[in-house]
């Protein structure tokens, strides 16, 4: 299943937690659910869905990764941070699926991350059954 998720800034973290749980079909019990991201300059995390360490992290990748970097890519399209930023994000997550619920962590939230926007963007969801 396809999710779509929009932003309105260059950099922005997106709780899709409840997208994806929708997305796990009726019929499965117990399994495994993946969250992917086919963009390169997007990614997808499991993390505390609180306010100010969604700033944190928009802080962090500013630090790791700057906008202005001297990048070879930039000569391309001008966002090669994006890209950096992305893999060190990672493109997908896997979270367990019991009795039919994503059986994440008390304070865990899969959290879609933009490092390109603002943009919309597709999840890819799949389910597979244990």
């Amino acid at each position: 299943m396809s999710i779509q998720v929009s932003t309105s800034e260059r950099v922005a973290v997106v709780d899709v937690t409840a997208k994806v749980a929708q997305a796990v079909p009726d019929d499965v019990n117990r399994g495994v659910c993946t969250a992917f991201v086919p963009h390169t300059t997007a990614g997808v995390v499991v993390n505390e869905n609180e306010t100010r360490l969604l700033g944190d992290v928009e802080r962090a990748l500013d630090r790791i990764v700057p906008r202005e970097g001297g990048y070879e890519h930039d000569t391309i399209d001008d966002n090669a941070d994006a890209h950096l930023r992305a893999m060190l994000l990672g493109e997908s997550v896997s979270v367990p699926v019991v009795d039919g619920e994503l059986d994440l962590g008390t304070w865990q939230s899969i959290l879609f991350v933009e490092c390109d926007g603002p943009r919309t963007r597709s999840l890819e969801v799949t389910t597979t059954p244990a």
